[in-house]
């Protein structure tokens, strides 16, 4: 199947979280800002991702290319990808994952992209939340959500 030919994005909450398959990235990254429109640009060649914010640019880079640009790299990180294909207006994945994590505490930054929900964890504890939402996905495809997400009915 080539990329045009995706299937359907999933909008249920059980359906996106029954449906993933996380997979974790070997490499670290760190989570970076400038406000120099030049480093911002030079950064951005080399970024996973990247916000405008009105106190700068946000980026995330792979370390390694963070600390080359002189960018602090105090806070490694390691992204999970949640590898279903989730809808922008679907409901219920962040919450379940990000429920999942904090109940372990273990903190967590979601950024959803086109295709997939990306998942970054400090470095050190990204085996065990990669773990975690492993059991989660388990579980729901088992038995369906672990939460009932506020105003879901009876």
């Amino acid at each position: 199947m080539s990329k045009s030919e995706a299937p359907e994005p999933v909008r249920e909450a059980h359906a996106m979280v029954a449906g993933m398959r996380p997979v974790l990235d070997a490499g670290e990254v760190v989570f970076c800002t400038t406000a120099d429109g030049a480093l911002a640009r030079k950064a951005q060649a080399h970024a996973l991702g990247s916000f405008r914010e009105a106190e700068g640019v946000s980026l995330i880079l792979p370390s390694a290319a963070a600390e080359a640009l002189g960018f602090p790299v105090d806070l490694p990180m390691r992204r999970i990808e949640l590898s279903v294909n989730s809808a922008l207006d679907g409901v219920g994945l962040t919450a379940a994952v990000a429920s999942a994590l904090a109940g372990e505490r273990i903190p967590c930054n979601i950024v959803a992209a086109f295709h997939h929900d990306h998942v970054f964890v400090p470095a050190g504890l990204a085996e065990r939340a990669l773990t975690i939402l492993e059991a989660l996905q388990a579980d729901a495809a088992r038995n369906g959500l672990p939460f009932r997400p506020r105003g879901a009915g009876a």
